[in-house]
């Protein structure tokens, strides 16, 4: 297993961190390791694109692009904190709160790594999303709420979302989309709103349904 990564631009759960992280990466930097940085902003319309008309990232380095919703935002340049593991990411801007008190935040991070086999998208994406569960909310739990195979662009893709309690009475909602983006390469995008009932739950996954690779 790689060394846990420092700080990356996420939801922070109210009071929970792992000693040297608080990052949402677990074991999805050992399955979907990449490299490097490599993306920018254009506009693209669509015809299902829940995004449609948006500013988007176009990542080179994991071959997809995806919207950006009203309100969020990449990091400054030079201010991305970005692990090997990810090339690219999008934060909902600013702090919130729910009504209940409850801090509101979301991210979406992409990333690629060496082709999965298409037999094996199911098995390891639900295992890469469980994983990111037990890392980021390390005394809570989780359960599968969705587990489909999809496809981006006629490629082949799996996405997975699981419903999170965080131990401490607050929830998340994870989802991970994986993606054979052409016969050598594999790529992701990983998204976390908070809590779980938030607005974000939806911008998150509208996020993951823009992806193109296009």
């Amino acid at each position: 297993m790689p060394q846990m990564p420092p700080q990356a631009p996420a939801p922070q759960p109210q009071g929970r961190r792992r000693a040297g992280t608080t990052t949402i990466v677990a074991a999805l930097v050992a399955a979907l390791l990449a490299a490097g940085l490599g993306a920018w902003w254009w506009t693209r319309d669509g015809d299902g694109d829940p995004l449609a008309g948006r500013p988007r990232v176009t990542d080179a380095k994991a071959g997809l692009s995806y919207g950006i919703p009203q309100g969020w935002k990449r990091p400054d340049k030079g201010k991305d904190d970005l692990i090997d593991a990810f090339t690219s990411t999008i934060s909902k801007a600013g702090k919130d709160e729910d009504e209940a008190g409850q801090e509101v935040g979301a991210t979406v991070l992409a990333g690629r790594s060496d082709p999965v086999p298409e037999p094996a998208l199911k098995s390891r994406t639900e295992s890469a999303a469980r994983s990111n569960a037990e890392f980021f909310f390390p005394n809570g739990s989780s359960r599968r709420e969705e587990s489909k195979a999809t496809t981006v662009d006629g490629r082949p893709a799996h996405t997975v979302a699981l419903a999170v309690q965080d131990g401490e009475g607050g929830t998340a909602h994870l989802r991970l989309t994986v993606i054979t983006v052409d016969d050598g390469r594999t790529a992701f995008l990983l998204g976390i709103a908070m809590p779980g009932t938030s607005p974000e739950k939806q911008t998150v996954d509208d996020v993951l349904a823009s992806a193109s690779t296009g």
